[in-house]
């Protein structure tokens, strides 16, 4: 089933051919005039046929770099920090298993499946911004525990248990 604003557009079903590699007549007339149907559906609901490039000299391209420059800056801001702390939670003989562990499960596996759970869920969804949940989420359960469970380490001895 296609959905297209409130119209929605039922499929056909299609036979093999002989062989089963490709449809057989009926079929193949059936599915191209449902192509035909949906792309006038989308172009009657407004729907570009293509998207629009970015024009050279419009400034949007400026933008654009100028937002992946500001969340770059966003991303650096982090990883000093984090990377001193992380070294101040731990003491010297564990440190770097009790560190590297949970630093690239969390960005390994969370930050690098990101890509693939947003998109599974806005195809899911249908909304476009409902990907965004997912880092959402992630960053609120994460400052949740990181609040609850990650002890201050002013003024602790990092040496003391060697």
């Amino acid at each position: 089933v296609v959905t297209v604003g409130d119209k929605t557009l039922e499929p056909p079903s299609g036979t093999l051919a002989t062989g089963g590699f490709k449809f057989d007549e009926a079929s193949g007339k059936a599915i191209g005039g449902f192509k035909k149907q949906v792309s006038e559906t989308l172009k009657a609901a407004g729907y570009p046929a293509k998207a629009k490039p970015i024009e050279p000299f419009s400034g949007q391209w400026l933008t654009v770099v100028g937002l992946l420059w500001i969340l770059m800056i966003y991303v650096t801001m982090v990883y000093g920090p984090i990377a001193a702390m992380l070294v101040e939670l731990f003491p010297t003989r564990i440190r770097y298993t009790s560190m590297s562990l949970p630093y690239h499960i969390g960005n390994g596996w969370f930050g690098g499946l990101l890509p693939s759970v947003t998109f599974a869920m806005v195809a899911q969804n249908g909304n476009m911004f409902y990907g965004l949940w997912y880092p959402f989420w992630i960053a609120a359960v994460c400052a949740v525990i990181g609040f609850l469970f990650v002890r201050e380490t002013k003024d602790v001895d990092i040496y003391a248990r060697d």
